[in-house]
């Protein structure tokens, strides 16, 4: 297949109505969209160094009650994904991000002066409403340009940028706290939210021409939802999605104490962060080039795979050998599980999304709503869990790789055999 748009669109841009943005390449729509995605992850993983310092300030009881500065983001962003998804249906994609953006950056204004941690939660709600506008409507623009193994070649490279930032987020997070306090990470964030504006105004063209835009009405949302949730493939590989990206709100919420609490890594907390989150981009990176090679279905089935094996063994390790692994053989156990986990992500959303192109932003909108709700449960409940050892993650991820094992084959089992590409596509 070309790497080229399949869909050539005689829309005009969202916000102008005049055209005149200029079409973006490949490579140039790739980034940016990744740069939209990731405005998220640097809002999630910017603030990880910060936590203890967060905690101390603002009075935070309980040792666990801290990640909720990472989980509460993942939930309005999990609401914001049903509003954003369907708006952008009826005023195009650009208009949509540019509220989303905006509330984006209120959020983190208001994070920035917070006098306490009730306050800070409802910012941090509204980083992860506003930002989910970028992360939903990013998505349904690659559908809008790409379709099949083109799109989960889009997807993967643009999900493993987006994977690359907690790489980087950490470290940048740490290296402000050398020169302010934690509150000039969220200074930070509202940059970058603005940057994010800038570039998608003068830079992306519109994706969804007037002449496929539908009204903003509620039944369309809930004709969606309903759409999303009675087509056996996308609801499956949604739930699958779910399960998996779990496990990673689990980690990540629980990381700052396993590397600093557990481990006592001090500054160099972010290294090893990015250490594990870098094998997730490699990962999203080396499927983008097997996907075409190997099909989606048969990379998902290995990743899961995988997963199921390396905590299965790691399990044992704790549960029979030592309940407090060496740090070193933790992070070679993450860096491996979590590969795995790189493999997944953008092949979910893809086949998952394959039925939906008569509505990508409300399906694209409706799975990620799903998706996220199911994952911020679950990775809070692993999260909470925490007990000063690996031992609840670990099992954790166990218990979601079988259960998205099952749900994968059941999905398997409904869908049929995956179109063989002809030659010359």
């Amino acid at each position: 297949m070309s790497a080229e748009p399949h869909t050539t669109f005689s829309g005009g841009d969202a916000s102008t109505g005049n055209g005149t943005t200029p079409r973006a390449g490949f490579r140039e729509f790739v980034v940016s969209m990744a740069f939209l995605i990731s405005l998220i992850a640097m809002g999630i993983d910017a603030m990880l160094p910060a936590l203890g310092l967060i905690s101390e300030d603002l009075s935070i009881m309980g040792e666990n009650h801290a990640q909720f500065v990472v989980a509460i983001l993942f939930a309005g962003m999990a609401f914001g994904q049903i509003l954003f998804g369907p708006l952008s249906e009826s005023t195009g994609r650009k208009y949509a991000v540019y509220i989303g953006l905006a509330v984006f950056v209120t959020g983190s204004l208001i994070a920035m002066v917070t006098p306490n941690f009730t306050v800070l939660l409802i910012a941090r709600f509204m980083q992860g409403f506003g930002g989910a506008a970028g992360q939903i409507i990013a998505m349904a623009m690659v559908r809008d340009r790409y379709n099949g193994r083109d799109m989960a070649r889009v997807l993967s490279l643009v999900m493993g940028v987006f994977i690359l930032v907690p790489a980087v987020a950490p470290t940048i997070g740490q290296s402000i706290l050398f020169i302010g306090d934690w509150r000039a990470i969220f200074f930070f964030l509202a940059l970058q939210g603005l940057a994010c504006l800038a570039l998608l105004h003068f830079r992306i063209e519109e994706t969804l021409p007037v002449e496929r835009r539908k009204p903003y009405r509620v039944s369309m949302v809930l004709s969606g939802l309903k759409a999303v949730v009675t087509t056996p493939v996308t609801i499956g590989y949604t739930i699958c999605a779910g399960c998996i990206f779990g496990g990673i709100i689990a980690y990540v919420s629980s990381a700052h104490q396993i590397f600093q609490e557990m481990y006592d890594t001090g500054t160099l907390f972010p290294l090893f962060f990015g250490m594990i989150a870098l094998s997730i981009g490699v990962a999203s990176f080396t499927n983008s080039t097997l996907v075409r090679k190997f099909g989606m279905r048969r990379l998902v089935a290995t990743g899961i795979s995988g997963i199921f094996t390396l905590t299965g063994l790691f399990l044992m390790w704790q549960l029979f050998v030592d309940a407090t692994p060496p740090l070193a053989l933790f992070v070679v156990f993450a860096m491996s599980t979590f590969f795995c986990f790189g493999m997944l992500f953008g092949n979910l959303n893809a086949m998952a999304m394959e039925p939906m192109g008569h509505i990508a932003g409300i399906a694209a909108a409706a799975m990620s709503c799903i998706s996220t709700t199911m994952s911020v449960t679950i990775g809070t409940l692993i999260g909470q869990s925490f007990n000063g050892t690996v031992l609840p993650l670990t099992a954790g991820l166990f218990g979601l790789s079988i259960l998205a094992a099952c749900v994968m084959f059941t999905t398997e089992k409904l869908r049929g055999p995956e179109p063989v590409p002809q030659p010359g596509e």
